[in-house]
């Protein structure tokens, strides 16, 4: 049964269901009257609010603090790092001097030779090798998870390059000394050893880390882009070259930085397969000495000013990844502004 009712200012006129069972508003709930809405009855709701507990604001304080903790651990850990190098390797630097210890040409502790050039120079040339070989596979390989390949097919190739991150170095460096060197060996002549076997064992170590990132900025591109893409006719290829790839450019160089500085921190492969001679290479199928393998080699029976000179090659190499570290920064706040 419908029925209209008036306020007793006549005006509000409202249509409410007069059966109980329908639980409408009844004439009462109209009012136009500010004295009388004051008054009126408000319905209730049946979830009350409800206050957070003493116990859930300490349980996030306590996560707020351990939090603050992992972080100041790690900066701690990096600092003390630095701190323990630079004090065990400083005074070589004020025995030496800097400019020396960095471009003297002869790496003969021994006889009182500290120069660490044909060391610097090696390990940019094994990174930039790796590099040349590594970053191209990477890349492909990345594009190909992200672009190309069926789920099934991705399910099956990601796992596989995610496992050769997680393989010891020492592996390869078997894989490198037992199978790769004697085949090197055969076919351009020599013992094996040297630049080119080396590039071929980072270049695999790099792959995962490289990829990994690079899929990660591929996938990062919105899918709007590739829809405008081919909305304008565009092929597969052509939007992943000319959309795609420069969309993630970003992200793509910051994982290269990152592969770089796996390559250059890389010891124990390298030392397997290097060669180990302490000058700069003629050739890529001549032996080599690196920053890392000559810490590893020397360090057992150095001493004196030996083992100081060690502890300053380790601060190079700190500097040199401060700079990938900071050249990562840098790049990816340069693309912030940019975008």
């Amino acid at each position: 049964m419908q029925a209209s009712f008036r306020s007793r200012k006549g005006a509000c006129d409202v249509t409410a269901d007069r059966d109980t069972k329908d639980g409408g508003p009844g004439p009462d709930m109209c009012v136009d009257d500010p004295a009388d809405a004051a008054n009126t009855p408000r319905p209730r709701s049946d979830r009350g609010l409800t206050t957070i507990s003493k116990a859930t604001y300490l349980k996030e304080a306590l996560l707020k603090n351990l939090f603050l903790l992992c972080a100041f651990v790690a900066v701690v850990g990096v600092g003390l790092i630095f701190l323990f190098v630079g004090l065990k390797g400083w005074p070589i630097f004020a025995k030496v001097g800097i400019w020396e210890f960095l471009t003297g040409a002869k790496w003969f502790p021994t006889k009182g030779f500290f120069g660490i050039l044909p060391l610097i120079v090696n390990s940019m040339l094994a990174m930039a090798g790796a590099l040349a070989i590594g970053g191209p596979l990477a890349i492909g390989t990345a594009v190909f998870l992200s672009e190309v390949a069926s789920p099934r097919v991705r399910e099956f190739v990601r796992p596989a390059v995610e496992l050769l991150a997680g393989i010891p170095s020492v592996v390869y460096g078997f894989f490198g000394l037992v199978l790769l060197r004697p085949i090197v060996a055969q076919v351009f002549g020599g013992l094996g050893f040297g630049l080119f076997t080396v590039w071929l064992i980072l270049a695999v170590m790099i792959l995962p880390t490289i990829a990994a990132l690079t899929e990660d900025a591929l996938r990062s591109v919105p899918e709007g882009i590739r829809e405008a893409s081919y909305a304008m006719g565009a092929t597969k290829w052509q939007t992943i070259s000319r959309v795609l790839l420069p969309a993630a450019k970003i992200g793509i160089i910051d994982a290269i930085i990152l592969g770089m500085g796996r390559a250059i921190g890389e010891t124990m492969a390298v030392v397997m397969v290097a060669g180990n001679a302490r000058v700069i290479p003629e050739g890529i199928f001549k032996p080599f000495l690196t920053l890392t393998t000559v810490i590893v080699m020397d360090m057992p029976y150095a001493a004196g000013d030996h083992r100081t000179a060690l502890f300053g090659v380790a601060i190079v190499l700190f500097v040199i990844s401060m700079v990938f570290v900071a050249a990562i920064r840098v790049i990816s706040r340069f693309g912030k502004e940019m975008s």
